[in-house]
């Protein structure tokens, strides 16, 4: 099986293979053609290697055709599997192993899927790829999203996907130790968008609808003033708090732009779901 994460030892490489696990775990599996068992379990290694998607290091060392090898890890049966992390065994199991057995060894010292979904998301911020990264954050465990740095990492990604909503939630409950240059930074940008999403416009139409709350015209202005700016959880608002009384109301037009912007926001949208609930509450 091809795969950067699956290699051949030999005396060519086994010291480099090895040293290689000062960044990466390298699971070394010893076994010979002779050894049905150990031959046998090979296909599973590699599978498991392909999941957990670079974790580890599979390495397969053929003790008939590198006995010299062998003989300097003192290996007394076949099969046998060894974790060598940080360039040492930290564990290891001799004779046949069910897939399971070596599953909970390599729990043991290898982070989880969970660590390994965030170090992904992390380097996905970190090259600009925000909105792949935000479903895997968003798939986190609670306790993870607790902490600070997932946090910062998750409004980064609102920010970057026009969330700003959920972005402000998030950024309200960093932790102290957490406030960096970077919460510093993420703070600004929602700064900037606020400063934007406040426009003379908008301020104009508010003052307006404040004297006179009955013009629906006023009201579905607005709340598309407030979707072209991101302000979607307002506009929404603005126009449930007509369309729950009168589906019809302005003649349809209130309905078709509450509508439109459920239909902008998409089916994954937090904001939309709540709302399209409720609209699916009066329709059936």
């Amino acid at each position: 099986m091809q795969s950067p994460f699956i290699v051949e030892l030999n005396e060519q490489n086994f010291r480099q293979v090895l040293e290689g696990s000062m960044q990466t775990p390298v699971l070394i599996h010893f076994w010979a053609p002779m050894s049905e068992e150990s031959a046998q379990v090979i296909p599973e290694l590699q599978m498991l290697a392909q999941q957990y998607n670079g974790a580890f290091t599979l390495a397969l060392l053929n003790c008939e055709q590198e006995q010299m090898i062998a003989s300097q890890f003192g290996v007394q049966a076949l099969p046998t599997i060894a974790l060598f992390i940080n360039g040492q065994a930290v564990d290891g199991m001799g004779g046949p192993q069910s897939l399971t057995a070596i599953q909970q060894m390599l729990i043991k010292h290898l982070p989880s899927q969970d660590e390994l979904n965030l170090k992904q998301a992390i380097e996905l911020i970190q090259s600009g790829q925000h909105s792949q990264a935000l479903p895997l954050l968003e798939g986190l465990t609670d306790e993870l999203k607790q902490k600070g740095d997932v946090k910062l990492a998750l409004t980064d990604c609102y920010l970057e996907t026009q969330n700003f909503d959920q972005a402000k939630k998030v950024l309200e409950h960093i932790p102290l130790e957490y406030q960096d240059n970077y919460y510093k930074g993420l703070v600004a940008k929602l700064e900037l968008h606020a400063q934007a999403a406040n426009s003379p416009e908008i301020q104009s139409l508010e003052e307006a609808l404040a004297q006179d709350p009955s013009d629906l015209k006023l009201s579905n202005e607005l709340a598309l003033q407030y979707h072209q700016v991101n302000r979607d959880e307002e506009a929404l608002e603005l126009l449930w708090n007509i369309v729950r009384g009168d589906l019809n109301a302005l003649d349809g037009e209130i309905r078709k732009s509450f509508m439109d912007i459920l239909s902008a926001l998409g089916q994954g949208n937090p904001v939309a779901g709540k709302y399209r609930r409720q609209l699916y509450s009066i329709l059936y």
